[in-house]
């Protein structure tokens, strides 16, 4: 769960009471690690995770086939309503690079052309919404989602790439959220309108 439930998580609460399915994406082209959670109103609720791993002989073209053709059936299988993921992390090596961003641009894809929203989260904000900071390692990370995902920190197959994936989906039902109250908060002077009015009336 985010934490206790105030008036703003009483607010969403009543507000999304549908559950939402979300798939985060760690991309890479050797591994790319998915997550799969449930989010119901403040609550958090696993539901898989996993890794993609091509074959490091096989030409580029196949291995990024490969990454979206299995990303593509972990999503019909799992059946997300959203999918959120990691913002590509430009290095001193821009083969290297070039060579991520044509994995993630695969990873993309696939939800996309199944008619997913994909949403893009800087590794610093996954950091900062799940750790708390932005300099977090990757072992912070992991423990943090174990936290949060009691059932997935049961699953020995859980490693850094399927946890920085749970991560990114955390982050984006955060985000939800936060941008849910805000869009239907009333603003200050609303408020004080509202104030105004109900002090006339007594």
């Amino acid at each position: 769960m985010f934490g206790c439930a105030g008036a703003e998580d009483l607010f969403y609460i009543e507000h999304m009471k549908n559950t939402i399915r979300i798939i985060g994406l760690d991309p890479g082209l050797r591994r790319l690690g998915w997550g799969v959670i449930d989010v119901e109103g403040a609550r958090l609720s696993w539901v898989g995770h996993g890794v993609i791993t091509p074959d490091e002989k096989q030409a580029l073209s196949d291995r990024l086939l490969d990454l979206f053709e299995g990303l593509t059936q972990v999503i019909e299988t799992y059946h997300p309503d959203e999918a959120a993921i990691e913002e590509t992390f430009v290095n001193m090596n821009p083969a290297s690079t070039l060579k991520l961003g044509h994995a993630r641009a695969a990873a993309m894809l696939a939800p996309a052309k199944l008619g997913l929203s994909v949403a893009e989260y800087a590794a610093l904000d996954v950091k900062k919404s799940v750790v708390g900071a932005g300099r977090a390692d990757k072992d912070q990370v992991l423990f943090m989602v174990k936290r949060l995902l009691p059932r997935a920190g049961a699953e020995a197959t859980l490693t850094a790439d399927m946890a920085d994936a749970l991560a990114v989906a955390i982050t984006h039902a955060h985000k939800r959220k936060m941008a849910m109250l805000k869009r239907n908060s009333p603003s200050r002077s609303e408020a004080l309108g509202q104030i105004k009015a109900k002090r006339s009336v007594a």
